[in-house]
């Protein structure tokens, strides 16, 4: 795949996941709805801004960048610092308790454990996961590692952090497939299959594959879910993604008519679509609204050159005000 390609798809993939979430964000606990009234709110919308999904994703994306990879302590600090800044995103009340203990000394690798016993299963690490899915695209066992530790900064019971790394292979798996070229949809479910460990997840991945061309999105829904937790959405995105391979368009209106957690899911499924066929496939209406899309396009393209071995450092980057 020739460079240009490459770097369009780290484009697409971060300001994908950006434009999900933010017209998502404006159907988010709702029902279903039609595509049509979906496409119909863009329209009317002067401005996508985006939740705490992409606030935090851009956190994640900053400390790769300045760490030149994972480093748990800066990542955590880096969430901790975007947080205090701009509060109002829409932040949950389980990662503010977490970012108050962790400055308070307790280390940011075993907070999580202290709010929920056994870790908390929401979808929150798999939402911000997609940076690490393009920086390790072409290494999935560093991949599951990194998205296992950067879960467990919030997230760290074994579905929260088995759905981030499911979420960021799925990103790899897209952004290595030329975007010329058909992916073959019960071939990447496999590679699903065999990349996940739990049991739960197989049987979701599995019930993709059954759900291929279903029209009824009840059915989907009542299959793979639509709420909060990483394992009632992940699958969802995924299957969002597959359904709708040539459009990304198409794969965003379709996870946000499903209802339920819209802003998340249309974020997953937009990321894994920007992934597959670049930042030109996404409409060009849609990325003139996207507030901060300058900012968020640099970040990707700093991972872009990190890795392809170009480093370039973040502090040559101005956030826009």
């Amino acid at each position: 795949m020739c460079r240009g390609k490459l770097k369009s798809k780290f484009l697409g993939c971060l300001v994908g996941a950006a434009i999900g979430d933010g017209l998502g964000a404006w159907r988010e606990g709702k029902g279903m709805v039609k595509r049509e009234e979906i496409e119909l709110l863009t329209d009317r919308l002067e401005q996508l801004t985006y939740t705490d999904d992409t606030h935090m994703t851009i956190g994640v994306a900053e400390s790769l960048i300045e760490s030149n990879g994972f480093d748990g302590e800066h990542m955590a600090q880096t969430f901790i610092r975007n947080y205090e800044s701009e509060p109002w995103r829409g932040y949950g009340p389980g990662p503010p308790r977490i970012f108050r203990m962790i400055k308070s000394g307790e280390p940011w690798h075993s907070a999580a454990n202290k709010i929920y016993k056994g870790g908390s299963f929401g979808n929150g690490s798999a939402m911000r996961v997609a940076p690490t899915g393009l920086l390790y695209y072409h290494n999935s066992t560093e991949l599951r590692e990194i998205a296992y530790k950067s879960s467990s900064i919030t997230h760290s019971h074994e579905l929260a952090k088995e759905g981030a790394a499911l979420q960021a292979y799925a990103v790899a798996l897209a952004l290595n497939t030329p975007p010329d070229e058909e992916i073959d949809q019960e071939a990447f479910i496999l590679k699903l299959q065999n990349f996940a460990r739990n049991q739960l997840y197989k049987e979701k991945i599995a019930s993709m594959k059954e759900l291929l061309g279903e029209q009824d999105r009840r059915q989907v829904v009542a299959a793979l879910g639509n709420g909060i937790e990483a394992p009632r959405s992940v699958p969802t995105a995924i299957y969002c993604f597959l359904s709708h391979l040539r459009s990304y368009k198409d794969c965003v209106t379709y996870a946000i008519s499903l209802g339920g957690d819209t802003d998340t899911i249309a974020s997953m499924a937009g990321a894994i679509s920007g992934a597959y066929l670049g930042i030109n496939a996404i409409p060009d209406r849609w990325r003139a609204k996207l507030e901060n899309r300058a900012y968020i396009e640099a970040l990707a393209e700093r991972l872009y050159q990190i890795a392809t071995l170009n480093f370039i450092p973040l502090q040559h980057l101005e956030q826009e005000d």
